[in-house]
């Protein structure tokens, strides 16, 4: 690990009153979450139909019962805990740092280490709520569930609130983090390629002092970053 970056970040951190972080899937890695696009991630791993057409919005109106076989097996992983990452940031914000935490992933563990203002972009796997009366199950319910998870009230079928491939993202959440990104005075960047859209998009709304990369692999913010360390997330944010 370079200690010259690190020191820069805690000198940047410490400068800063208004820090907002935005993460993906590699903050969640060092917690045992595989990261979609990485060698062992999901779109790495052989299935019947690739998992951009499984976890689709047209997909899971066509074949729930396959959805929802995927979806428990591959993208539900109810016995991770919070890892370094996801500890430091609930401590900068309780500092009074860190305003918001935005982020791409839809486990839970920001809120779980202790972070209250996170916004989720692609939902959480914790919520989840009938399409016919609109009634809220647990994450324990959709695991329970035998095959497609049915309301125990009105029988209509539960979904997951997860933002699905051909379905928008709220409108409320991508407003609530263009308001913070664009009022930072630093914006960390953390465990993110910046390829999925539109959410890779709310980078361009800041115009603060100082952008920070933190990523094992390039980003296209690279070149822009005023401080830019390839290495893992977690490690990099107990350090400082």
């Amino acid at each position: 690990m370079d200690m010259d970056k690190i020191q820069e970040l805690r000198t940047i951190i410490e400068a800063s009153d208004y820090i907002v972080f935005f993460g993906g899937a590699g903050v969640s890695t060092e917690s045992g979450i595989p990261d979609f696009r990485s060698v062992d991630g999901l779109y790495n791993q052989k299935y019947k139909y690739p998992p951009e057409t499984i976890i689709s919005h047209s997909f899971y109106q066509r074949n729930p019962d396959e959805f929802f076989r995927f979806y428990k097996d591959k993208m539900i992983f109810a016995d991770a805990k919070p890892n370094k990452a996801h500890i430091k940031l609930a401590e900068l914000e309780k500092l009074g740092k860190l305003k918001a935490v935005i982020t791409q992933n839809i486990d839970g563990l920001h809120q779980m280490a202790g972070s209250r203002n996170v916004i989720e972009l692609h939902g959480s796997v914790h919520r989840n709520y009938c399409e016919r009366c609109n009634k809220f199950y647990d994450l324990s319910y959709i695991i329970k569930s035998d095959g497609v998870p049915v309301c125990d009230e009105c029988g209509g079928r539960v979904k997951p609130d997860v933002v699905l491939y051909e379905e928008s993202l709220d409108q409320d959440n991508l407003n609530r983090a263009v308001n913070y990104i664009a009022n930072a005075d630093t914006l960390i960047i953390g465990g993110t390629s910046l390829v999925v859209y539109p959410a890779a998009g709310l980078i361009r709304y800041f115009r603060g002092k100082h952008l920070v990369v933190i990523n094992m692999s390039p980003t296209q913010t690279d070149s822009q970053a005023d401080l830019l360390i390839a290495d893992k997330i977690g490690d990099v944010l107990s350090a400082i």
